[in-house]
């Protein structure tokens, strides 16, 4: 493919990106939004304004307060996108209804909301102040890649194969699978249904090497459920015959995990399927002759971003945890009911701005007890601004999965953070990536290496590898087989700009990058 054919291609996903992107309360659509609870109108528009968003608006998701996106922000974006689910039309900064527009709020009501916001909500967010200055320098990690390519990156997904210590990557563009040695260079390269955001490796009854693939169909948040989960045999010589289809038409599928939830000694899987205004959590239970049949769904609730399995209750069976970052934001607990199916327990909500991308559950303090790291931070709906609030949170588990904050470090569009003991010391290190990293004032956010000095506490430095390619996706673990956790960052390279002053100034041909791990003694 020439690069102009890449370039046309570029722009033409752009331009469908802004025309189907939505703002953050998708979930609103399968949900009452209708005048349903009695309120009568003051007059003080203000007052109004503030009752019927709490009224309302927290029916589909948790209260966006005023301050939480700008004046102009909310007036051209975030309310005009709003207002369709309240039956309210909008046309060149006005609203209307038809004599069909018989739902939702009247005309006056959604004008005390509006009026609400342009009044309340501030000009300016302010920048926040991170507890501790980023330390400028390499924190013992060398840096390692391949060579560039001829043609600009669109790395969806980087994984490591745990057992022989492979990289495997996977391009939008060319929507294939590559296979690199441990001299990063390209050894086959197998299509794909479309291109892979995520990687389960396993080892199947005949002993070959298999990776089952979640194949996402549109990157961009649209309605087109053409995602697939397709496994192949990573050590055959030829190409397609090798895939074996497992699942298709899901709406965008992000992660696909496996467990035996009915406990009939078998894998099953759940596949995350994000979508955009339809999407949800599905089920597929493996059959004795190891094909899988689809299940009720989990949740019809559309944007899961990432879940765990594990036993939450401990009461013999797995259990799920899902982080949702699209309308209705947080994370739930999915408790198997032992007869197929499961209950969902919220544990934590987010207001629908933040844009949850990611979470681990790991002991962080060392009290017996998994606590939460939670990134929040895409930034491509319709409130395309920097926000103070996008970073990386801890929270501490108080017990029964009550968790409590107990650290912020803000970080500009922060995308995915992984937990691991980097220098040895026998506590957990964070490395954190942010594709909607400030690239234009503050760079070295894009990836950050938290080193733990105390529970809960941090150094943070910002390695220098933001010249490098733009990091959309992130894997840990031993590439070179030294027992020693190592990063790769997969490079984005182009797509998704949303600072419309911003230069490229990294390497665009670069497919990833490696930060081999240096820092124990």
């Amino acid at each position: 493919m020439s690069f102009k054919r890449i370039s046309l291609f570029t722009t033409i996903l752009l331009l469908t990106a802004l025309l189907f992107c939505n703002i953050f309360i998708e979930g609103c659509k399968s949900k009452n939004t209708s005048s349903d609870t009695t309120y009568k109108l003051t007059g003080d528009t203000v007052k109004d304004g503030k009752n019927l968003v709490q009224i309302h608006c927290t029916k589909c998701h948790a209260l966006v307060p005023v301050n939480a996106l700008t004046k102009d922000t909310w007036r051209y974006h975030a309310l005009p996108s709003m207002s369709r689910f309240f039956s309210v039309r909008y046309l060149m900064d006005s609203y209307y209804k038809t004599e069909k527009d018989t739902l939702g709020l009247s005309l006056l009501e959604w004008q005390s909301i509006v009026t609400y916001y342009r009044k309340m909500a501030p000009a300016t967010l302010p920048s926040a102040k991170p507890p501790v200055a980023l330390l400028n320098d390499w924190a013992g990690f060398t840096l390692k890649k391949p060579a560039p390519a001829m043609h600009p990156s669109y790395t969806t997904m980087v994984a490591i194969n745990p057992v022989n210590h492979k990289i495997y990557s996977s391009d939008y563009i060319y929507a294939n699978v590559t296979e690199w040695d441990s001299n990063l260079k390209a050894h086959g390269s197998s299509g794909l249904p479309s291109s892979a955001v995520s990687a389960i490796f396993k080892t199947d009854s005949t002993g070959a090497s298999r990776l089952m693939l979640s194949c996402i169909g549109r990157i961009e948040p649209v309605d087109f459920p053409n995602g697939r989960v397709v496994a192949l045999d990573i050590n055959a010589k030829s190409d397609k015959a090798d895939q074996t289809l497992i699942a298709s038409d899901l709406a965008r599928p992000v992660q696909t995990i496996e467990g035996d939830f009915n406990k009939d000694g078998l894998k099953d899987l759940v596949i995350l399927g994000e979508g955009n205004l339809k999407g949800g959590v599905y089920y597929f239970k493996q059959n004795k002759d190891l094909s899988y049949t689809q299940q009720p769904n989990i949740s019809d609730q559309p944007g899961a971003v990432q879940a765990v399995a594990g036993d939450f209750n401990n009461d013999g069976w797995p259990d799920l945890m899902v982080l949702f970052g699209i309308g209705d934001e947080g994370l739930w607990l999915f408790l198997n009911d032992h007869k197929g199916g499961f209950t969902s327990k919220n544990i934590l909500r987010f207001p629908p701005v933040y844009g949850s991308t990611s979470f681990q559950l790991a002991d962080i303090d060392h009290d017996g007890k998994p606590d939460l790291i939670y990134t929040c931070g895409y930034n491509y709906r319709s409130s395309r601004i920097l926000k103070p609030y996008h970073g990386l949170y801890l929270f501490k588990n108080m017990g029964n999965w009550d968790f409590k904050q107990q650290y912020f470090y803000p970080i500009n569009g922060c995308t995915k953070a992984i937990a691991a003991d980097f220098d040895g010391d026998g506590d957990l290190d964070i490395a954190t990536s942010a594709f909607f990293a400030d690239l234009q004032n503050k760079p070295e956010e894009s990836f950050i290496y938290f080193e733990q000095d105390k529970p809960f506490s941090f150094k943070p430095h910002a390695i220098p590898v933001s010249k490098y390619g733009r990091w959309l996706n992130m894997d840990v673990g031993d590439y070179n087989n030294d027992g020693k956790p190592d990063i790769i960052l997969g490079n984005y390279s182009t797509g998704f700009e949303f600072q419309p002053d911003l230069k490229p100034f990294w390497d665009k041909n670069i497919p990833f990058v490696i930060l081999e791990n240096h820092t124990r003694k």
